[in-house]
């Protein structure tokens, strides 16, 4: 299980207070998020009414409800699946790292919501560059008459071509 990174873990609080327009309540940050209230809340702040409902009070059971409905909201908001964490690496606080990555991917990914308009986290994301090609292009590409080496292999053998007709020797 990696350590706890100190710098990762002040960066992702104070983003979560900086989208959120009010500081976290004092202690440590896996007590303050232990419960789900907060991500929920962060959720909604984020992506309104993501998070429909929230458990304020009741047993581990309701509070863990609030997690599983964290985790739900985030996946539907595009974080993939394996970067977010399991409900007890919160709730029984077996992997906090694993949760601080996973609020910090979270940050990372409101930079792919245009309507998102807060604060982000983490480098700039790639953009995804969709290649469109025409019709002829695409079946010229299925019959191969485009290929990686389009007009370069001729006169090519497996054994190699020789460089101006002279022959390897060993």
């Amino acid at each position: 299980m990696p350590g706890r990174n100190k710098e990762l873990e002040a960066e992702v609080a104070a983003w979560i207070e900086a989208v959120m327009g009010e500081k976290l309540p004092p202690g440590n940050l896996d007590d303050v998020l232990k419960d789900g209230v907060v991500l929920c809340h962060l959720m909604n702040k984020i992506q309104p009414n993501s998070v429909k409902k929230i458990q304020t009070s009741g047993g581990s059971f309701k509070l863990m409800e609030n997690i599983q409905r964290f985790q739900e909201a985030v996946k539907k908001y595009g974080v993939p699946h394996e970067e977010i964490f399991q409900t007890a690496d919160l709730f029984e606080k077996r992997n906090i790292p694993q949760v601080i990555i996973s609020i910090y991917a979270l940050g990372r990914y409101t930079q792919k919501h245009p309507e998102y308009t807060g604060p982000s986290l983490g480098p700039k994301m790639a953009e995804e560059h969709k290649r469109e090609w025409n019709e002829d292009q695409q079946r010229n590409l299925r019959d191969g008459q485009i290929g990686l080496q389009a007009g370069y292999n001729k006169g090519a053998t497996q054994a190699g071509q020789g460089s101006f007709g002279n022959t390897r020797h060993m």
